[in-house]
């Protein structure tokens, strides 16, 4: 995830640091700079769920601490993308993969590392999700998120989101002892899983020594104690300190100043241990005293290993022999860029390593009623609540809008909305912070499968209040091996749908002006090995780009996802182009003739955006929900369980109406004196109206006056809560 040209488009006053430090920086207010960064642990957390997990929460909590002159994590963010949990399926035992945990292991431990980073270490969970698909039997993808806040100014004047190390600054790693867990992790992340992947390279995360150690750092920050910092991840200290390095065009360091767990471990693996909670900080030598006796005051250790300077070189030594001297052009620059080979001949549809066809084949004689409650109890519809409840979404009292609402406390919405004015910022300024994927889209076209993603990450900070004028994005990208080789002969097409993905998401970003601010890829996330028969064995993600989006907002011009009152009138706004390619609907039957997946109209989608925005603003909407997987049916039932309403819709009642997916559309209910006012308010886009809100809890379709379906709203609630129920 290089640096995004399409930042080079517009000049925005608000990008205050792109693609350079551990996290992107902005200016959404007046008094506070955000950050914020993804980052992925799956390799890690497939050997050992809990601790990748863990480690991988915490570790891009320090990639916030460390951006800048250090920011305050205030907001985290977890997506999970897993085999449906309650596979091995009778009759596929051995079909699965040898030496791997089943995938309701995998959760269960993912999904407790990620509640006790966040929890125990004061940190709110809120926004986040979960994709099921058997492509990640193989190798889960665990996506960890945080923003951040930082003061625009330091307390002696400077700029908070600059560092500013200098030749002659001591260097101090400060946290936890530096132990053998996580050697080798780096590597072992970027190489395809089999059976002996070893679970020695996963760190061991320890989230309240990190929350000393954050503590710390803000108060050093305040004191001015530091002139720069950076955490210990990936690689430790030969990565955060080579990196410093280059500030200063040298350093030098004595490794046998390290504080260890346990003794014998050799130069090199106290060079490369990723062992958690460490951060490595430039200080004046002037400050040297002072940051130690804060440190000792906080509990936290902090020791001093050398000082910056400008030699060109990174040395390093061992009770003061040398064990390494790295030039710092080799080391940062000599890595010669690699030549690969793309092809691209059109869709390429995913074959099941199973096999078989898991689906059953649509008939048309199947009633909405079961088409419904089958997709709302569909794994990636129905509801995580026993899940996400777990995490702690109001710790720091800044929490707007959470991931629940309604006065049953079971509706969902579509981002999370921090307020600002608790984190130092403005009096009504807020953040709505969310995600997008579309995987599924990825076979018939890796391009609109961009343009898909960063459209639901927009949509879903829209639906809430964020604005879409003042937005930013960050890109993940996860891959199955794209380099082509003996074993791994279709290498070039997974790179050529890498290429493609790249291009729409740089078309998408440019035309919604969301510039990208930070990113990461994974590139190697396939299992190679055997099956529990001893068969050989392949699995191979589908292509995964995640889409976070944040937007700024106002506390008081916010909206839940939930209907709210008898009488009010339900419309779907945006574009009618509809498709079930990719589609919830076909990913649970079987269809013939599916076209090509909707394309995207981005300009007509950026004045849907705008005008949901500004009807948000002015009070019009009562509510607002993002249509997604399942079409329209599945948004209007889940914007009746907040407040167990019903809904009396009359409208064209085609499969592809009712079920098919596209982008930019979105529910919404407004007072039905207000509906000349709505309607005036979005000439120029699409919009429908198609029913009312009812106070007797039922859901009822009718076309042109003939009754389709009516069904409890308590029924479809049940099949929605049933997938999942009882949690972990």
């Amino acid at each position: 995830c290089g640096f995004d040209p399409a930042i080079n488009e517009r000049k925005l006053p608000w990008l205050k640091s792109v693609f350079k430090d551990n996290a992107g920086i902005v200016r959404f207010d007046e008094k506070v700079d955000l950050c914020i960064k993804v980052e992925t642990h799956n390799s890690p957390s497939a050997l050992d769920p809990y601790g990748g997990a863990l480690t991988g929460i915490l570790g891009v909590n320090r990639d916030i601490l460390g951006t800048g002159m250090g920011a305050m994590p205030v907001a985290n963010t977890d997506v999970f993308c897993f085999a449906d949990p309650k596979w091995p399926l009778k009759g596929h035992e051995e079909k699965m993969p040898d030496g791997l945990l089943k995938p309701m292991r995998l959760l269960e431990g993912v999904h407790k590392g990620i509640e006790d980073g966040g929890n125990k270490s004061g940190i709110p969970t809120v926004n986040g999700a979960i994709f099921f698909n058997e492509s990640y039997a193989g190798k889960p993808l665990v996506y960890c998120g945080t923003v951040g806040v930082m003061p625009q100014k330091l307390n002696d004047g400077r700029d908070a989101f600059e560092k500013y190390v200098k030749t002659g600054d001591k260097i101090f790693v400060v946290g936890g002892a530096v132990g053998a867990d996580g050697i080798h992790g780096a590597t072992m992340s970027s190489l395809e899983l089999d059976e002996n992947s070893p679970s020695t390279a996963v760190q061991i995360g320890d989230p309240l020594t990190q929350r000393r150690v954050t503590d710390f750092l803000i108060e050093a920050r305040e004191q001015c104690l530091y002139s720069g910092l950076t955490d210990n991840g990936a690689g430790g200290i030969s990565s955060s300190i080579g990196e410093m390095a280059t500030m200063t065009n040298g350093a030098e360091i004595e490794l046998s100043n390290c504080p260890l767990k346990y003794p014998g471990l050799l130069p090199y693996e106290i060079m490369i241990s990723e062992s958690q909670e460490r951060m490595s900080f430039a200080v004046p030598a002037s400050k040297a005293d002072a940051f130690s006796a804060l440190a000792e005051q906080y509990n936290v250790s902090a020791v001093c290993l050398g000082e910056f300077n400008d030699s060109g070189y990174l040395k390093v030594t061992y009770k003061n022999n040398p064990v390494a001297l790295l030039d710092l052009e080799f080391l940062h620059e000599s890595l010669p860029s690699m030549k690969l080979e793309a092809k691209w001949d059109g869709p390429v549809m995913y074959e099941s390593w199973l096999g078989e066809e898991t689906r059953s084949q649509f008939s048309d004689q199947l009633e909405h009623e079961e088409i419904l409650k089958k997709l709302l109890a569909s794994p990636n519809v129905a509801s995580k609540e026993s899940w996400v409840r777990q995490y702690d979404h109001e710790v720091k009292g800044a929490t707007h809008i959470k991931p629940f609402t309604g006065k049953s406390q079971s509706g969902v919405n579509d981002s999370g909305v921090i307020w600002l004015k608790p984190h130092g910022g403005e009096d009504t300024n807020a953040i709505s912070v969310a995600c997008g994927m579309a995987q599924r889209i990825s076979p018939w076209d890796p391009y609109l499968m961009a343009k898909y993603a960063v459209d639901e990450a927009m949509r879903n900070v829209v639906a809430n209040g964020g604005d879409p004028d003042t937005c930013c994005m960050l890109d993940n990208f996860c891959w199955p091996d794209p380099v082509k080789s003996e074993g791994n002969p279709d290498g070039d097409i997974k790179l050529a749908q890498l290429v493609k993905t790249c291009e729409g998401l740089y078309d998408i970003t440019v035309a919604y002006g969301a510039p990208l601010v930070s990113g990461k890829d994974s590139m190697k996330n396939d299992f190679k090995g055997k099956n529990k028969k001893g068969d050989p064995l392949r699995i191979s993600i589908l292509p995964t780009l995640l889409i976070t989006a944040m937007a700024k907002a106002d506390i008081n011009c916010t909206v839940s996802s939930e209907f709210k009152n008898e009488g009010d009138q339900i419309y779907v706004v945006g574009p009618d182009k509809l498709s079930f390619a990719g589609s919830e609907f076909a990913d649970i039957w079987k269809m013939t003739d599916i076209s090509a997946p909707a394309p995207v109209d981005e300009n007509l989608n950026m004045t849907v955006f705008r005008k949901i925005h500004s009807a948000i603003k002015t009070g019009l909407l009562k509510s607002c929900h993002d249509v997604s997987d399942g079409g329209v049916m599945t948004a209007v039932a889940e914007s009746c369980f907040g407040n167990d309403l019903g809904v009396e819709l009359d409208m064209n009642t085609s499969l592809l109406n009712l079920y098919g997916e596209g982008t930019g559309r979105f529910i919404v209910s407004i007072s039905s004196n207000e509906v000349e006012k709505f309607e005036e308010h979005m000439q120029g886009i699409p919009f429908e109206r198609i029913g009312s809100v009812v106070f007797h809890p039922q859901f009822k379709l009718v076309n042109n006056g003939e009754l389709l379906t009516s069904i409890k709203v308590s029924d479809l609630k049940s099949a929605w809560k049933s997938a999942f129920e009882g949690g972990l």
